[in-house]
């Protein structure tokens, strides 16, 4: 069986859509979900750009591993056919996307947007991976059907 594939969106791809990324494997890891791979790509990324230190430090200190090799990647459409879900972290991410049927975003499945912290100091990135994780239950049950072996 082939895994579906989930990408998390955001701008840069370097804060808010690499701790989504690894936020839901691990939350998908912790349930014991299969056949789901999970990635992330920004509208406007500096491809090869690394993940901020301060998204680091936020992962690591709620013990969620993550890629130290990650680097952003800008969202083409050929990633948006090929993916099961596309999942934005605010609205205008998706609004922008709005023309493929596969796109949705944290504000429509949680009614809650999940704002930039680029900029800002370590409570901010804190925050920002707590409200990602609070809104996780619902994204799974959203984008993550039980899928059996003859899907």
């Amino acid at each position: 069986m082939k895994h579906r594939q989930i990408i998390f969106v955001c701008t840069g791809n370097t804060c808010r859509s690499p701790m989504a990324e690894a936020a839901m494997r691990h939350e998908l890891k912790r349930r014991r979900i299969r056949w789901y791979r999970v990635s992330s790509a920004g509208l406007n990324a500096r491809a090869g750009s690394p993940m901020t230190e301060e998204s680091k430090q936020a992962l690591r200190e709620a013990k969620i591993a993550y890629a130290e090799d990650f680097k952003a990647r800008e969202l083409t459409e050929a990633m948006i056919s090929e993916a099961y879900a596309v999942v934005c972290l605010t609205s205008k991410h998706a609004e922008a996307l709005r023309a493929y049927p596969n796109v949705t975003s944290f504000p429509e499945i949680c009614g809650k947007e999940i704002p930039d912290p680029y900029g800002s100091g370590i409570d901010v990135y804190r925050t920002t991976l707590r409200n990602i994780r609070e809104c996780l239950p619902r994204i799974i049950r959203a984008v993550c059907p039980p899928i059996t072996e003859e899907s």
